[in-house]
């Protein structure tokens, strides 16, 4: 029969094992290498990129979504001259540069408000067919050469049955009478494109078009705005890279310039477009770029060398420690296989028999195989009848091959354990350079801008709505309530409250708590314990006047709107990539929302943490300024590192009141530095050592070590003279066949010493098997 596993495959396995670690060893330590830039800074450059990208598009969409609204919702009053509807059209609190009343059947103006529209390439007709859905946004070139963002939505107006030429038509009254039918209309809103929003110190933002041309560009100064006009290709470059990108799936990207005056210029640049590719500023093709000199690092070491000396002493040890198992454990257990089998063939071969038994079993080894081959020597010279059963003595027992295979996990060990704890640690004195920092506290304002915009505009959206409750009747205020928390998912519950905080009308789901119907209109936190945060936007309902139909104005005429915002879209706003753990924290420094798993009103994880934010806190009437740092979260020097950064929500606005911060923490060991990259290596090679070594020697522990100390014995039994114990083989490898061939010799000296004569006739059944399973 076959012997299936055996001593040779573990052997075989933990040199190929420690071999291909040392190779891992050496490619991956030697191709590390220390750059004057860091990797760490590129990603971060690029990251900047996609959070102002983000934010224009998040902007862009807002306007589109505005003026669509104002232009369903909105319906003309009073007068219905064309400049009147315009002007009732143009949405509350939009920044229109310009708007436009355009005729589809002939193209022309109606009626303008404000700077001209560019309308070159507008085709009134095809736009403003209903069947071709939401129309894009455009980017066109105004007549001052300035580019122009153009939103346009479909409106439709009351008029009457015609009666006068059409000159006198486009001019004159659009309202009619009961008889009177729908006019389509097509309303255009110009208005600048707006920069991107960029952050720290000497930091660049330019949006480009498809062309590479600058619609954009965020305010500079001084060595900044020298910078950006000494790269002017930089915009072409960055515009070709996001066109490229289309095809690629790329959407962001980052480059790093020549050396200039001694700094080094790390350029990122980000498409604005959605993940799905179909809001309102996907199609529009602009790239956000953002730029910023660094000093370069100073050139550190090579790792190659390292590399080379713990991958080299790796095979030595591989080498040693497989030639000490091959001639200490594995020939000699061959050897001991052979000899058994060739023993128990003589016993079963009466002409040849002696001539095999003849031959001496030689005794290699140590430890249990010594101890095996001498008592297989000793059955050896019973069958010739050389001798009797030799008594069991009391021998002081030797470490034996037990102990060979721990000295051997020892010596991986010795090669491992240091690399795992002890090498290439990073110092904590320079463990993340100073421009890491910056970065970081950069994009935490990014985040707290990025919360205090989308705030802005549920506060701006829920004062819209609350100018279209306004002496609407009860069906109608529900179906704007409805309409509002459809547009804005982000929006848990939706109720209107009147002058006594009575609820009067409610969509969504339970609010958490009511608020006393305040005055004005703004961003509030509800409620400061409990399980859910609560914070809500809320508006002034203004008084309706002549409402018809109304019978008191106080009848119809509730207080105020409120729109509580869940915690789950205040998660999605703090969490950025590449940013690490983000909380939204109150005036109290209690989290309201996070990135991460959080309890309400929890303090931050760390005291160092909540020190870092205090340090933002102003002075009685300020709105405080960020602040960064590198902690340490452990004990020992240079372990747990983080980079942390706390920036205020917003300086004004709706939320500047609210004592609000956004707090960032990014492991050290997350950012692509050099050093720590090679600190990463050093100890993933340590542990694929240790994990080889150890897997490798417990295999061989099982399949050899242990069943050998089993077989050992039962030889030593034997050769004592002990004759009724069965052997019975268990595995099917060098130590099943040893066992086997005992057994054979085992009813060999049975029958021999029947034939002798000897007293064996009231021999009991065998009460155990040597080598069964335990």
């Amino acid at each position: 029969m076959p012997m299936l596993g055996g001593v040779r495959p573990p052997i075989a396995a933990l040199l190929c094992g420690l071999l291909a670690v040392s190779a891992l060893t050496a490619l991956g330590l030697g191709t590390v290498h220390e750059q004057d830039v860091p990797q760490a800074l590129s990603d971060a450059e690029r990251q900047i990129a996609q959070d102002a990208a983000d934010s224009v598009g998040t902007s862009i969409n807002a306007s589109a979504r505005a003026v669509r609204r104002s232009a369903a919702s909105a319906t003309p009053a009073g007068s219905s001259k064309p400049a009147a509807v315009l002007r009732s059209l143009l949405p509350t609190g939009h920044p229109a540069a310009g708007g436009v009343l355009l005729d589809p059947r002939t193209g022309k103006p109606l009626a303008a408000s404000g700077e001209k529209v560019p309308l070159t390439g507008v085709d009134a007709k095809d736009l403003a067919r209903p069947d071709t859905g939401n129309i894009a946004p455009r980017v066109v070139t105004s007549g001052t050469g300035a580019p122009r963002l153009l939103l346009f939505a479909r409106v439709s107006v009351p008029v009457a049955h015609r009666k006068q030429d059409e000159n006198q038509d486009q001019a004159g009254d659009l309202r009619g009478d009961q008889d009177a039918e729908e006019r389509g209309l097509l309303l255009v809103v110009s208005e600048k494109v707006a920069a991107p929003a960029v952050y720290g110190a000497g930091r660049t933002g330019q949006l480009v078009d498809r062309n590479g041309k600058v619609c954009a560009s965020a305010p500079t100064t001084g060595a900044a705005l020298a910078a950006a006009t000494g790269r002017r290709a930089l915009p072409a470059a960055a515009a070709n890279a996001a066109n490229t990108s289309v095809h690629t799936g790329d959407v962001s990207g980052s480059v790093l310039g020549d050396g200039r005056h001694g700094l080094r210029r790390v350029t990122g640049w980000a498409s604005v477009v959605s993940e799905d590719g179909k809001d309102d500023a996907s199609g529009l093709g602009l790239t956000v770029l953002t730029a910023r000199e660094v000093p370069p690092a100073k050139a550190g070491a090579d790792h190659m060398w390292f590399a080379l000396v713990a991958a080299g002493a790796l095979v030595v040890i591989a080498v040693l420690v497989t030639l000490v198992l091959w001639g200490t454990m594995q020939r000699p257990l061959l050897r001991l296989h052979l000899s058994a089998a060739r023993l128990a063939r003589g016993v079963g071969e009466v002409p040849q028999g002696r001539a095999k038994l003849a031959r001496p079993v030689p005794v290699l080894g140590f430890g249990e195989l010594g101890r095996a081959g001498r008592a297989l020597e000793s059955i050896r010279r019973q069958l010739l009848g050389e001798t009797g059963p030799e008594p069991a003595q009391e021998v002081r027992r030797r470490p034996g091959v037990r102990a060979l295979v721990l000295v051997c996990a020892l010596v991986i060990a010795a090669w491992g354990v240091p690399l795992l704890f002890l090498l290439n640690r990073v110092p904590a004195a320079n463990a993340v350079p100073a421009a890491a920092v910056a970065d970081q506290q950069a994009r935490t304002e990014a985040a707290a801008d990025r919360v205090q915009r989308s705030l802005g505009g549920s506060r701006t959206d829920l004062a819209a709505a609350a100018s279209a409750l306004s002496g609407a009747s009860r069906e109608r205020a529900a179906e704007v309530l409805r309409r509002e928390r459809a547009d804005h998912p982000t929006f848990r519950s939706l109720y209107v409250l009147d002058r006594t905080g009575a609820l009067v009308q409610q969509v969504g789901k339970q609010p958490v708590r009511t608020l006393v119907p305040p005055t004005g209109e703004g961003i509030t936190q509800v409620n400061t314990s409990g399980k859910i945060p609560a914070i809500a936007a809320y508006a002034r309902i203004p008084a309706p006047g002549k409402a018809k139909g109304a019978k008191k104005a106080e009848d119809t005429a509730p207080a105020v709107v409120v729109a509580e915002i869940g915690v789950d879209a205040l998660d999605d706003l703090v969490s950025r990539p590449g940013l690490g753990s983000v909380w939204l924290t109150d005036e109290r420094h209690r989290v309201l929302a996070a990135s991460v798993g959080f309890e309400a009103f929890q303090s931050l994880p760390s005291r160092r943490l909540t020190r870092l934010v205090a340090k933002t806190d102003a002075a009685p009437g300020g709105a405080g300024k960020s602040a960064s740092a590198v902690l340490h979260a452990g004990t020992s020097p240079g372990e747990g590192l983080s980079v942390a950064a706390a920036a205020p929500l917003a300086q004004k606005g709706p939320a500047a009141g609210l004592g609000w911060r956004v707090v960032s923490a990014e492991p050290a060991a997350a950012l692509k530095l050099a050093a720590y990259q090679v600190q990463a290596r050093t100890m993933l090679a340590g542990l694929l050592a240790l994990t080889a070594g150890g897997a490798c020697l417990g295999w061989l522990h099982i399949v050899v070590v242990r069943p050998l100390r089993t077989l050992t014995g039962c030889a030593e039994r034997l050769a004592a003279g002990d004759r009724r114990t069965v052997l019975f083989p268990v595995h099917h490898d060098e130590c099943g066949s040893v066992t086997r061939s005992l057994e054979l010799l085992r009813q060999a000296l049975v029958e021999r010493d029947r034939g002798t004569g000897a007293d064996l006739a009231a021999v009991p059944a065998p009460s155990f098997q040597c080598g069964s399973a335990p």
